[in-house]
């Protein structure tokens, strides 16, 4: 079963004005759907469809949620009565299917009113007329808190008529509005009603809804109607809205006294609280000061900690120099090193070629020594040859055989 969320109106289910303000809307539609084929596009729980049926000739019902279609078929029934679940802007009947198309309350729920009214142009047939309700912006801003949440498209008088004038060139409008009456009727055989029915003093601009007849061709005729339902007591009403404010009004006494009561034990809680507040900003005042001594105090140690930075960092510098220092050192004391190595190959090379030239030496002493005594017999003998010589040289036979060119010549 489908529950009445705020703006479906299920019977049985909303306050009897809510109601009456829906239904006789179907009432006064009733009057041009006699004899008529008739389409009811957004039809809801299907209340109005079922009283428009009595007097039509067939009536299709059309919505597009289908919980709603299924509750209608479940509760209001007729032969010439059939239900659709359908969108009102994309309706599954042919062109001049109907001589009498109403939507009611449903325009102001779409995000393009226009794809309604050029539906409904369509499925009229030449004759035909369109009857449309929406409720008065005006008059709800003012009468509302919050928004509608379920309207897309509200419209004031000028703006509703000027929307169904761009496509339907006859417009008829009407306003409806909840009125006190004073209703004398005979409690025995029912009378001819008599009707006066006042102005409305406050102008349509401020109706609570506005009604249209539209059609293709001229209409004749637009007279007033009037539902007076049985539940329409204006005075018992009123003393039920008296009843509901009075408890509304002993409910909030009720609360005053509560939050009177809850308001002297938040003074007395707020009073405990300044006291321990005072207390706490004496002590937070005495910790301010203990914390601006230790504040200082770290401050101090900051700017010591500041300076053993910078002197670290000239350390790290020192540090970083020797270290670069040492390794430059360290590579000339391994290039040393390696000469040191390549120095001694090369003096062991030395050392081994001077031996060897020792050896060598010794060697050529030992022959010079050879060649001396050699040398020395070798003068000996020449002296003695000399000596010989000097003695052939003074022979009388070799200066004889000199002078006679005989025998060897004696010169050096």
């Amino acid at each position: 079963m489908i529950e009445f969320t705020g703006e479906r109106v299920i019977p049985g289910q909303v306050e009897p004005d809510l109601w009456n303000e829906h239904y006789g809307r179907y009432l006064f539609a009733a009057r041009l759907a006699r004899g008529k084929r008739v389409i009811d596009l957004g039809c809801g729980s299907g209340y109005g469809s079922h009283e428009l049926a009595q007097t039509a000739t067939s009536v299709a019902a059309l919505d597009i949620d289908p919980e709603a279609v299924a509750y209608a078929r479940q509760h209001f029934q007729r032969e010439n009565l059939s239900y659709l679940t359908a969108s009102c802007e994309d309706v599954p009947l042919p062109d001049g299917s109907a001589d009498l198309v109403i939507a009611f309350e449903l325009i102001e729920h779409l995000h393009s009113p226009e794809r309604l009214l050029t539906e409904a142009k369509r499925l009229l047939a030449p004759g035909g007329q369109f009857i449309v309700s929406t409720p008065n912006r005006a008059y709800y801003a003012t009468s509302r808190t919050e928004p509608n949440p379920y309207h897309l498209n509200e419209m004031d008088q000028n703006g509703f008529q000027q929307a169904l004038e761009e496509t339907f060139p006859h417009v008829t409008l009407f306003t409806q509005n909840h009125v006190s009456a004073l209703l004398f009727q005979p409690l025995e055989a029912p009378a001819a009603t008599s009707l006066r029915l006042d102005p409305h003093p406050a102008g349509s601009e401020n109706a609570h809804f506005y009604l249209a007849v539209c059609a293709q061709a001229p209409q004749v005729g637009s007279p007033n109607f009037l539902y007076v339902p049985a539940a329409a007591n204006v005075l018992g009403e009123r003393e039920r809205h008296i009843r509901k404010l009075q408890g509304e009004l002993a409910t909030k006494q009720q609360w005053l006294d509560q939050t009177l009561s809850e308001h002297q034990a938040l003074v007395e809680q707020h009073r405990q609280q300044l006291e321990q507040l005072e207390a706490a900003n004496q002590w937070a005042t005495e910790r301010n000061r203990q914390y601006e001594e230790k504040a200082a105090h770290v401050a101090a140690l900051e700017q010591q900690l500041t300076e053993t930075r910078t002197h670290i960092v000239g350390y790290q510098t020192e540090i970083a120099r020797l270290e670069q220092r040492q390794q430059e050192l360290q590579q000339t004391l391994e290039t040393t090193q390696r000469q040191q190595t390549e120095l001694a190959t090369t003096l062991d090379a030395k050392v081994a070629e001077l031996a060897r030239c020792v050896e060598l030496l010794h060697q050529a002493e030992a022959e010079l020594d050879s060649r001396t005594q050699w040398a020395l017999t070798l003068d000996t003998e020449k002296q003695a040859l000399q000596e010989r010589l000097a003695q052939a040289k003074a022979s009388r036979w070799v200066r004889l055989g000199r002078a006679l060119h005989l025998g060897p010549d004696l010169k050096p």
